[in-house]
């Protein structure tokens, strides 16, 4: 159990999430909506800290999924974290969405000891990334960085150690990603999206390691150099 008091949302995919990780546990909120991110999660992030029973000014850093996932999704998620985490004079952990996917199945899945996140891309397209459990039981990456691509572009790197498992609506929204990888996948967890939960105990590790920046520079990631056609979410 950290030491740390995080603060931590997620509004890159359909899932709209906050939570406070304290050394007595996690407080969170987590729902799924088509859209209206925007209008929710404020009232989350006062749900938690309420439940913690802690101010803004009692925290060690704010974190946030930093995508990849919907354009506005991702985007609105920095801005919630530069803005409390600026008025409040702290430092900010941006975390993957899909490592934060992986960490949620390597918890629900003990057994699993190297995760393939896919997650929905649209336009015919998945954001993927390959994870081993590291120390800890935390996700650590495994082979290239995050891509975004066509379905036929996933593979799995040598050094995966299985049992692998699949995670992501990448493998629902595209079927035949998960037929092609069937052969090599122990389990799927085709329903998983990520949560705040996760991206709080990754932020615990990386603020600990030194790795955090300034309000300012707490940016999304897009990976899709046209991030105007998507379908977004606010």
């Amino acid at each position: 159990m950290t030491d740390m008091r995080i603060l931590a949302v997620d509004t890159a995919t359909e899932a709209c999430s906050a939570a406070v990780l304290t050394p007595e546990g996690t407080a969170s909120r987590y729902l799924e909506l088509d859209r209206g991110h925007s209008e929710r999660i404020l009232g989350m992030v006062d749900a938690v800290l309420g439940e913690a029973r802690l101010a803004l000014a009692d925290l060690d850093a704010v974190a946030f999924g930093r995508g990849p996932g919907a354009f506005t999704g991702a985007r609105l998620a920095a801005s919630i974290a530069q803005g409390l985490a600026f008025g409040a004079g702290l430092r900010v952990v941006p975390i993957s969405d899909l490592r934060a996917l992986a960490q949620r199945a390597l918890d629900a899945a003990p057994a699993a000891q190297s995760i393939v996140v896919c997650a929905d891309a649209r336009m015919k397209e998945v954001y993927w990334a390959c994870y081993r459990r590291g120390a800890g039981g935390l996700a650590e990456p495994c082979g290239e960085d995050e891509r975004v691509g066509a379905p036929e572009t996933v593979s799995l790197p040598g050094e995966m150690t299985p049992p692998v498992h699949g995670v992501g609506r990448g493998f629902l929204a595209y079927p035949q990603l998960a037929a092609r990888l069937a052969g090599e996948l122990a389990a799927l967890h085709a329903d998983l999206l990520p949560r705040a939960d996760e991206v709080a105990r990754l932020a615990a590790v990386e603020l600990a390691a030194g790795r955090s920046v300034a309000a300012e520079d707490a940016l999304p990631t897009y990976l899709r150099n046209d991030v105007a056609r998507p379908a977004s979410r606010d």
